[in-house]
C-alpha cells in the first residue's frame, strides 16, 4: 500500500508540473508564431512585386462626391493610405498624417485617404477630425484598389509610399508615426 500511494502523489505531481511546462511552451510558441506571422506579413509587404514598380491608376469619389484620380497627384511625393472610421489603429494614425501633410505640403508631397467605408460615416469622421488631405471614398472599390497596391491580406492601416515619378517605394500593412514617414518620404523630396 504504501508504495501504490507514493506512486500516486509522485503522479500527480508529474502531471502538475508537466500541465505547467505544457501550458509554459503552449504560450511561447503562441508568442512566437504572432511575432513570426507579424515579421512574415510585413516582410511579405515590403518584398511585393509592386515596390519599385509603376503604381496602378484609379479613380473614384472623395467626400463631397467628386470623382478624383489619383494621376491628378503625379509629381508630387505622395502617401496613399488605405483606412476606416472602425479601424482603431487607423484612427490612431490619422493625427500623425495631419501633422505629416500640414509640414510638408510645400515641398510637393501630400496623403490621399482611401477611406474603406461608406461615404457618410467618412463625412461624419473627417470634418471633426481636421482631416487636411484628400480623402476618396469606397467600400467594395477601395478594398480592390488597395489589393492592387499590394495589400493581398486587406489588412488595415496599409500605406503606401510613392515617389515623384510614380514609382512605389514601400508598403506597411500596419500603425504608421509620424517620425517612421518622415523618413520615408525625406529621401524622395
Amino acid at each position: 500500500m504504501r508504495l501504490q500511494n507514493m506512486y500516486g502523489k509522485s503522479t500527480a505531481v508529474f502531471v502538475v508540473i508537466a500541465g505547467v511546462l505544457a501550458l509554459g511552451a503552449g504560450i511561447g510558441l503562441s508568442i512566437y508564431l504572432n511575432q513570426s506571422s507579424t515579421s512574415t506579413q510585413t516582410a511579405t509587404i515590403k518584398s511585393t512585386s509592386l515596390i519599385g514598380k509603376q503604381r496602378p491608376d484609379f479613380s473614384m469619389g472623395d467626400v463631397e462626391g467628386e470623382k478624383r484620380s489619383i494621376s491628378e497627384f503625379d509629381g508630387k511625393v505622395l502617401i496613399v493610405n488605405f483606412w476606416a472610421t472602425w479601424c482603431p489603429p487607423c484612427r490612431r494614425e490619422i493625427p500623425a498624417l495631419i501633422a505629416l501633410q500640414e509640414k510638408y505640403k510645400d515641398k510637393g508631397f501630400t496623403i490621399v485617404g482611401v477611406a474603406l467605408d461608406s461615404q457618410q460615416a467618412a463625412i461624419d469622421f473627417v470634418d471633426p477630425m481636421g482631416i487636411n488631405y484628400p480623402i476618396l471614398v469606397g467600400e467594395t472599390d477601395g478594398i480592390a484598389i488597395s489589393q492592387a497596391y499590394g495589400n493581398e491580406l486587406t489588412v488595415l492601416p496599409y500605406t503606401v509610399v510613392i515617389d515623384r515619378k510614380g514609382i512605389i517605394r514601400h508598403a506597411f500593412a500596419r500603425e504608421i508615426t509620424l517620425s517612421e514617414a518622415e523618413e520615408l518620404i525625406k529621401p524622395f523630396l
